[in-house]
């Protein structure tokens, strides 16, 4: 009998989000990246429909790295019957373990002011999973070694190469029976600045490479120039900035940027409240993996020093009590959670507010309907007017461009069997599709979500 893989595209797949790729092989059952779906609430619902695989017979889950949308569906693995092992990198896996419970106890806490405050249409409402949930998934962990071949049966080998974007994050190598599969996960940029550049494959038989901004470019813009005049905006208004950030290297590149610019004297020393439980347990991230990030540990000491953690609920309140102008980083940065909510239903109806988005903001979500201009937004059953002024900053983003994933791809020296253009949107899927093919003339497949596709190899 031949070998052959059969690839289930069980999630980003013709959309951004909610990240698993399941290959079915004569030798084992793997699972690239267990994600969330996230933005629609279309999307949203499918985390909660049946995975149409035997979770039991899974093998092993490869994480590319820690995002909610690539590793927040693996509680739910667990619940279903998973005792595999769950591979990804030291810091991956911390981030990981960050993430999870933050998202855990979101969902408690969602669940339980929905059932209290009667805004939901289940009796009673639910959490999708549960802190224990996360606790028992904890246990699957194992750390994975970069740029080391490693087996996972007798014919199959994987690889985590380091790909930028977040700590810990790679793209992921397998090699089954002489054939190489290569997952881009999510591609960092070029000279970020704390991590360094990816690295980039040399050989790929079955591509599967991410295209969020398969069809943009990133602005040409001055991010420390806008940002030091938004700062002088606010000291004049005397108001608030308020950046909703995502927790994992949004929030460290953004008290960097702001470190850097009052050293230089280009803003005065204005008071800087983070308000991100999980993003202050990402900065514990940098400290204990000081070799995956390019900032010496004497200037993330200061910079660290430079802003006020806020450290509980109570601390968020006298925050906004403050009169002074601030500037307030909170989770979370599509402004679909997270403590960044308690904020903007204070301030997003007054004029003397800016909220500045930084990154994507996926469709459906608060932070999409803030970008594109909405009059009002509803948070907590109840719609609030937006007179804050509303700014973004798309070139902070993590992930690589529409430029930056040429270059990615510019150093496979085969022509790949097949390339799968996964985790982007419609528009963005296409522009990529018809960019690979007039530049590389490669055969471009945009798989739907739920396609299988059987691989002989």
């Amino acid at each position: 009998m031949k070998n052959y893989a059969n690839i289930h595209f069980l999630g980003a797949s013709g959309v951004v989000t909610g990240s698993k790729y399941f290959l079915e092989t004569s030798e084992a059952n793997i699972l690239v990246d267990c994600g969330m779906f996230q933005g629609l609430k279309e999307l949203r619902q499918l985390n909660w429909e049946e995975l149409p695989i035997d979770v039991e017979t899974l093998d092993v889950v490869l994480l590319t790295h820690g995002h909610l949308d690539h590793v927040g569906y693996l509680p739910k693995l667990v619940q279903k019957g998973f005792t595999g092992k769950i591979i990804g990198t030291a810091p991956t896996l911390a981030i990981a373990e960050i993430i999870l419970k933050d998202s855990a106890k979101i969902q408690e806490e969602e669940a339980e002011k929905a059932n209290k405050e009667h805004y939901t249409k289940h009796h009673p409402a639910l959490p999708f999973y549960t802190e224990k949930d996360v606790e028992k998934t904890l246990r699957f962990f194992q750390v994975g070694i970069q740029d080391t071949w490693l087996n996972l049966s007798e014919h199959i080998t994987y690889r985590f190469r380091y790909n930028g974007h977040i700590i810990g994050a790679t793209f992921i190598e397998l090699d089954i029976n002489g054939k190489r599969f290569v997952f881009s996960g999510d591609i960092g940029r070029w000279d970020d600045y704390l991590l360094n550049d990816p690295k980039t494959p040399e050989w790929a038989d079955y591509l599967f490479v991410e295209s969020t901004y398969g069809n943009k470019l990133h602005p040409e813009e001055d991010v420390e120039d806008i940002m030091a005049q938004l700062v002088l905006d606010t000291i004049e208004k005397q108001g608030n900035l308020i950046i909703p950030s995502f927790a994992v290297e949004r929030l460290q590149t953004l008290i960097y940027i702001l470190w850097k610019l009052y050293k230089s004297n280009k803003i005065p020393n204005i008071p800087i409240f983070i308000d991100s439980p999980m993003g202050n347990n990402v900065l514990e991230v940098f400290k204990r993996f000081p070799k995956w990030h390019k900032l010496p540990m004497q200037e993330y000491d200061a910079m660290c020093n430079h802003v006020n953690i806020v450290q509980s609920f109570g601390e968020t309140w006298e925050t906004i009590d403050d009169p002074r102008p601030k500037i307030i980083i909170a989770g979370s940065g599509m402004v679909t959670g997270g403590r960044v909510l308690t904020y903007l239903q204070q301030f997003i109806d007054v004029p003397s507010t800016t909220v500045l988005l930084v990154g994507y903001q996926a469709e459906g979500t608060r932070g999409r309907q803030l970008k594109d201009g909405a009059h009002e937004i509803k948070f907590y059953g109840r719609y609030y007017p937006v007179k804050a002024t509303v700014k973004c900053l798309d070139s902070l983003s993590a992930h690589a461009d529409q430029d930056d994933l040429l270059h990615w791809l510019r150093t496979i020296k085969n022509i790949p069997e097949k390339v799968y253009l996964v985790h982007g949107e419609p528009p963005a899927l296409d522009a990529f599709r018809l960019k690979i093919e007039s530049e590389f003339g490669w055969k471009v497949t945009i798989p739907k979500l739920l396609d299988t596709e059987k691989v002989m190899l």
